[in-house]
């Protein structure tokens, strides 16, 4: 998804059924929407520094713990090979039907 997020962001906004209009790619829509759903902005987002998550009277935790390193393949930090098989076969299945692909 890293490797080319505007082509990425194009096609979701296909299988959204929202395409985006000839306008709206020479205005530059799709650079923008990549740079806004950058790793660094999301990180920077209050909510995303200080909020938290769950239910009261359940487990919470901080939202912040949802942004690691933002760096691909930081993953092997934190998953066995085993796990992110597993993982990777759930997304697969997931996205089945969906036009979605899925590389690993």
């Amino acid at each position: 998804m890293m490797d080319n997020a505007g082509a990425n962001v194009r096609k979701l906004a296909d299988f959204l059924e929202r395409a985006f209009t000839e306008e709206e790619e020479k205005e530059g829509v799709v650079e923008e929407i990549v740079k806004f759903c950058s790793f660094e902005k999301m990180r920077a987002i209050k909510v995303n520094k200080e909020g938290k998550h769950g239910k009261a009277g359940s487990h919470t935790f901080c939202n912040s713990s949802f942004f690691r390193k933002g760096k691909v393949g930081d993953w092997k930090e934190h998953m066995s090979e085993d796990m992110a098989r597993r993982l990777d076969d759930i997304v697969e299945n997931k996205l089945q039907g969906s036009g979605l692909t899925f590389q690993k």
